[in-house]
């Protein structure tokens, strides 16, 4: 459908009408008559002149420039049929650990060894993806916690971001009490809305101001649901001088903690060993019923300005080569006119 965003544009078009009628012509100033021998030659020109650029042609052309330069300011645009938005009304706050620890290798892709926060990225990103009709925040936390994304449908940047993410960024040291803090002061004032964190560590609180129990009554009271997610191996084989042992690289990893923070908000706690297990989590907590909402609609739209505005211009310039070619051609008449009277005048 046509639709213009400034309509009103076009009660402009009687203003050459109103120019016409209000104001008064130029006055003709009659100069002294230049008697020439050939004036005859005069009436030809003007006659030939007159057959090419007519005054109805002229009138015709100069009001279409006008009626297209109005159509351009008044900025059509094509709207296109509308397109179903789905809305869940959840505000889903993701937040990654990127402290030292994460940097243990003890998961797998594709047959790939792979430190902890690759594999997070890995499953993290799909779940990102299939989160149609969310809002999405990304908090990153080490020794600090940041607010790497705000709430957004943009779920292409949200994983963007989070793949561009790095160990160390946030200090080596862990905060998880901090990022319950930061995802709390995020989400106050927003409407009212189904509101969840998703916090994915592999070890204790080791930094930060507030204490993470203290930070998850605080989320309680708030009705924040939080998910926490314990990820690392729970024995891995390391070679040394004296052969293969088996070590527990999960010892930092607080269970307990993490598990409290999760009922007394009404999440729930998992515990990921290996990527396929952090797969599982993440497909259970797509579960997840929405808030229904009124479905939103969005229609796009395509800008057409530019096709008249591209007619005016071309029309322009026909009619500038139109006025100057007569007047070019006129000239030239003229002199040769003169330089053949000359030469008769000579002889």
């Amino acid at each position: 459908m046509l639709h213009f965003i400034w309509p009103w544009m076009f009660l402009l078009l009687p203003i050459p009408l109103l120019i016409r009628k209000f104001l008064s012509p130029l006055e003709k100033h009659q100069g002294a008559a230049l008697q020439v021998p050939f004036i005859e030659d005069f009436y030809q020109t003007e006659k030939s002149r007159g057959r090419v650029h007519s005054k109805r042609w002229l009138a015709l052309a100069t009001w279409l420039c006008w009626l297209l330069l109005v159509a351009a300011s008044a900025r059509p645009e094509w709207l296109g049929d509308p397109i179903q938005l789905p809305v869940s009304g959840r505000d889903l706050l993701l937040s990654v650990d990127l402290s030292g620890s994460m940097e243990a290798a003890d998961f797998e892709i594709n047959g790939d060894q792979v430190d902890r926060l690759t594999a997070a990225k890995w499953v993290a990103g799909d779940f990102i993806e299939r989160r149609t009709g969310d809002r999405i925040g990304l908090i990153l936390f080490g020794r600090h916690a940041y607010l790497q994304t705000p709430l957004t449908f943009d779920r292409k940047t949200v994983r963007t971001l989070l793949e561009e993410s790095a160990i160390g960024l946030a200090g080596k040291e862990t905060a998880i009490g901090d990022a319950i803090g930061l995802a709390l002061k995020r989400l106050k004032g927003q409407p009212e809305s189904s509101q969840v964190l998703i916090l994915l560590t592999d070890g204790a609180n080791t930094a930060g101001e507030i204490d993470p129990l203290k930070a998850a009554e605080l989320a309680k009271k708030a009705g924040l649901k939080i998910y926490t997610i314990g990820i690392g191996a729970d024995e891995i084989e390391v070679r040394s001088f004296f052969g293969t042992q088996k070590i527990n690289p999960s010892t930092d990893l607080d269970e307990k903690t993490l598990r409290q923070i999760a009922q007394l908000t009404g999440g729930q706690y998992f515990r990921a060993r290996d990527t396929e297990e952090l797969a599982k989590i993440y497909q259970l907590l797509d579960k997840l019923e929405p808030v229904e909402k009124e479905t939103q609609s969005y229609r796009p739209t395509t800008a057409l300005f530019h096709w008249p505005l591209g007619v005016v211009c071309a029309l322009a310039m026909l009619l500038a080569v139109a006025r100057l070619k007569p007047g070019l051609k006129r000239s030239a008449a003229t002199k040769e006119r003169f330089s053949v009277t000359g030469k008769r005048g000579n002889v």
